[in-house]
């Protein structure tokens, strides 16, 4: 059984992509890479403890579908709301994606949609 009835929320994608800045250095952009249907939640105390003793850091985990595009170190946004994700992982049978996300605090002119 597949979780699609249970993703509540439209998420932008976005993705690094590296260019040459003619320097002999690089220069990091986002760029969006589609949106996914998803359900984001905070994370638990016990899986914000294992997290840390990972020596990793965790806010929140996105319940995605199954072929969801989406990788570590893209960046989910939507409802103002902005994650780094940390990680993407499958049960072992394939009904859902589940990603371990960071949360990231606007700056000033960001827009988060």
């Amino acid at each position: 059984m597949r979780i699609t009835h249970r993703l509540n929320r439209e998420l932008e994608v976005w993705r690094p992509a590296t260019e040459d800045d003619g320097a002999g250095g690089q220069t990091v952009t986002q760029l969006p890479a589609g949106t996914v249907p998803a359900k984001v939640d905070e994370a638990s105390a016990a899986e914000r403890v294992l997290a840390a003793q990972a020596g990793a850091e965790l806010t929140h985990v996105a319940y995605l579908e199954p072929e969801a595009d989406v990788l570590r170190g893209d960046e989910l946004r939507g409802g103002g709301q902005a994650f780094r994700v940390d990680s993407v992982v499958e049960p072992s049978s394939p009904r859902y994606r589940k990603a371990s996300l960071v949360q990231v605090q606007a700056e000033p002119g960001d827009d988060l949609s």
